[in-house]
């Protein structure tokens, strides 16, 4: 087997170091997203990547470090420029010399950063974004919202140790004009990389119970500008622009303007400055309210007045329009007196006149009912006569009497009783010894 010339790994390594370091003697920019950056010991380890444009998968990735010494001014610096700390996702553009060590391996060392393509590379996506709410037609929707006039009930969303809840929740509750409002705290991450899961979390909490509030205020007391970057999401900015509710933001300084601070109902600068918006939109409606009142006292005390005047003018018309009025009333009674006395004077004549002709006819009409009645009571005298008892005694007949009674039937009778006799010479009394059978005549 022939001899094979073969290196041990540090002189392989110790070529592959000569012949980076001869072909890329000088640093170079290159510009890539941060996979990763984690700092330890002072120094700042990164993970560089390059996408492609259309999948969005990777087709390159690198490491790099930063030394201690030259992290340490670099990390001030960007920070200062971009408002943001140097995290994950961010594009950046970075100067580098290549660094192969015969233990470590490869690796790019970065001398400097370039923070304004990264605050170009920021305002891109943040323009790319204000876009899309616009073309979905949700970047002022809620600020078409009404925030109510009695704007009371709030739902706040902020860290629960935050120095500026706290703030919000004192200038209320010590309000120069003695105003109620009720809070109630959602808590939410207000910095770092959870801002925009957690702010949404507490946002559909609060929807679930969104008839109990008049609007929510989104409040970040204190904290470094840097960490604004959590409320530049496009998912969060959609959240806050379609609540139902108006959103009232005040998570920024002067000149931090996040998107959600553009899509929010409005935006103020510090929590204090929310609590003092809320106030102050009560306070106008409370002078709104006391100006009505007094507008419609003063209104009141016109239309009084000038019914009074009228009530005096009438009442001074009221003896010329009254002896007017019973003027025309006497005069109507009068016509109203002459025709009752016309109509009674001509029912009286109808009257006389028909009263004078039934006299005239109720004379021969009296004698003739008279006579009538005179004939009817002689034929009942003829007939009364022809029915007088005395002329049947006179023909012989007699009548038999008990107690005052006429006896029709001698089974009526019994013995010992005393019967009268009556004829057309006298009377007989007799007693009654035996009841003679009907068949049989009295004695």
């Amino acid at each position: 087997m022939p001899d094979i010339k073969a290196f041990t790994l540090l002189e392989l390594n110790t070529l592959v170091k000569r012949t980076v370091e001869r072909g890329l003697p000088e640093a170079l920019w290159v510009e890539a997203e941060l996979a990763e950056a984690r700092e330890s010991r002072g120094h700042c380890y990164m993970e560089l990547i390059q996408k492609d444009d259309s999948t969005n998968t990777p087709i390159a990735r690198a490491s790099a470090k930063c030394w201690r010494q030259t992290w340490t001014m670099l990390r001030l610096h960007f920070e200062r420029a971009t408002g943001q700390i140097f995290r994950a996702g961010m594009k950046v553009r970075l100067q580098v010399y290549a660094q192969f060590h015969e233990t470590y391996g490869f690796s790019w060392i970065v001398t400097d950063i370039d923070p304004y393509f990264t605050i170009g590379d920021m305002a891109r996506r943040r323009q790319e974004i204000i876009r899309q709410l616009k073309a979905e037609g949700v970047f002022d929707l809620n600020r078409e919202l009404e925030l109510p006039m009695f704007v009371q009930r709030i739902a706040v969303i902020s860290s629960e140790t935050a120095a500026g809840y706290g703030d919000f929740c004192n200038q209320l509750a010590d309000n120069d004009y003695g105003f109620r409002f009720t809070t109630r705290l959602f808590p939410a991450i207000m910095q770092g990389e959870q801002v925009e899961e957690s702010v949404i979390a507490a946002l559909d909490s609060i929807n679930r119970h969104c008839d109990d509030f008049d609007c929510v205020v989104i409040i970040r007391g204190g904290g470094a500008t840097a960490d604004m970057a959590g409320f530049d999401t496009l998912a969060l900015a959609e959240n806050v622009a379609n609540f139902p509710l108006p959103v009232i933001t005040g998570i920024g300084h002067d000149r931090d303007e996040s998107i959600i601070d553009m899509v929010a109902h409005t935006r103020v600068k510090t929590p204090t400055a929310a609590a003092a918006l809320l106030i102050s939109r009560l306070k106008a409606t409370a002078d709104l309210i006391a100006d009505s009142r007094n507008r419609m006292a003063r209104a009141v005390s016109r239309r009084m007045e000038t019914e009074r005047m009228r009530l005096g003018r009438l009442s001074e018309r009221i003896p010329s329009l009254f002896s007017v009025v019973r003027t025309r009333h006497e005069s109507r009674l009068d016509i109203m007196r002459q025709r009752i006395a016309t109509a009674v004077t001509r029912r009286i004549s109808v009257e006389q006149h028909r009263i004078a002709t039934l006299s005239k006819s109720l004379a021969p009409l009296t004698r003739r009912k008279l006579t009538d009645e005179h004939h009817r009571v002689d034929m009942l005298s003829q007939r009364a006569k022809a029915l007088d008892p005395d002329l049947l005694l006179r023909r012989g007949y007699s009548i038999t009497l008990h107690q005052g009674h006429a006896v029709r039937r001698a089974s009526d009778l019994k013995p010992g009783d005393e019967i009268v006799t009556r004829l057309a010479g006298g009377t007989i009394t007799s007693t009654v010894t035996t009841p003679s059978h009907p068949s049989h005549k009295l004695p």
